[in-house]
């Protein structure tokens, strides 16, 4: 009796491109020899247990380079075979962000014995492996930006409208809310983020309540980022947010949670085109959009959710 063949297997694994303005304003990037493969590569590993992806790319530069990094926008995800433990072939794809350097020197140990930092095109040079040469042409693009500015987040769930006898403004997280806002207080400290702002719901405020506490930041509420607001002007909604997503001289970055009702008019004002049959950009309770650059070369990266 024959049975169905096993599903194929594949090795999930995450890295970063870091990268530094060297004092002449050259683009450098890091890379890292590996003694136990005697090869010139990218910081990148596997998840842990509950890990997102991004985490794992954060974490596995730390622990490689033990360099400070703000985690930028999406990179390739490359793909290319490894050998199982008995020999067999299996696929392995490796997702990579961008990072920029925020500090901190290379530490030996047991992954990477060297760095060096250098232009893009010596790096390509000097990298071992096909698909990482794939990441620094990602990295060395200048259509959209290497960081976000601007992370929009969708407030958590709160439960039914229909089974809150109060005014909704003051409708509360629920328990599955509480966990998500818990999440984004784990998970966004990563890109960086110097500023928390809200719409005036109390679902959005504890949202990112959690966050700002983590960051030490001062939460400040943007009536105009909310439903009510943004529906009363969307002009004035749409400028806040083009005066949030500018870039800064420090390449600081605003967090801002607001509601299904705002969140999709202002991702379609900025370009944002989502394939498939959605007629809106997708913007689901707990959800965040990592925002980066102006309409024409903007980056727009989706995250429904940081679950690992």
């Amino acid at each position: 009796m024959s049975t169905p063949a096993d599903p194929p297997v594949v090795v999930r694994a995450a890295g970063c491109a870091v990268w530094r303005a060297a004092a002449d304003g050259t683009l450098e990037t890091a890379l890292v020899h590996r003694p136990r493969y005697d090869d010139w590569s990218l910081p990148k590993g596997k998840p842990e247990a509950g890990e997102h992806l991004l985490q794992t790319a954060a974490r596995e530069v730390a622990e490689e380079t033990g360099l400070g990094i703000a985690v930028g926008r999406r990179s390739v995800r490359t793909c290319y075979d490894v050998a199982a433990p008995d020999g067999t072939p299996v696929s392995k794809e490796v997702d990579y962000w961008t990072a920029r350097w925020t500090g901190g020197e290379f530490q030996p140990n047991d992954e990477a014995d060297l760095l060096r930092w250098l232009p893009i095109e010596d790096a390509t040079a000097l990298c071992s492996h096909d698909h990482d040469r794939a990441v620094l042409a990602d990295l060395a693009r200048t259509d959209v930006p290497r960081s976000p500015t601007l992370i929009l987040v969708r407030h958590g769930h709160a439960g039914s409208r229909s089974d809150w006898d109060g005014p909704d403004d003051l409708r509360p997280l629920d328990r599955r809310g509480t966990a998500e806002a818990r999440r984004l207080a784990e998970v966004l400290p990563l890109f960086g983020p110097r500023a928390v702002v809200t719409a005036p719901p109390v679902r959005c405020r504890d949202t990112v309540s959690p966050l700002a506490g983590c960051l030490g930041l001062d939460l400040q509420t943007l009536p105009s980022l909310g439903e009510e607001g943004f529906a009363a002007d969307p002009e004035a909604g749409l400028a806040v947010v083009q005066r949030l997503l500018a870039p800064g001289d420090d390449g600081a970055v605003t967090v801002a949670c607001s509601q299904g009702g705002a969140i999709p008019s202002v991702l379609m004002a900025l370009g944002v085109q989502w394939e498939g049959s959605r007629a809106y950009p997708p913007a689901a309770k707990g959800s965040v959009w990592v925002l980066g650059g102006s309409p024409g070369g903007l980056s727009a990266d989706y995250y429904r959710s940081f679950e690992g």
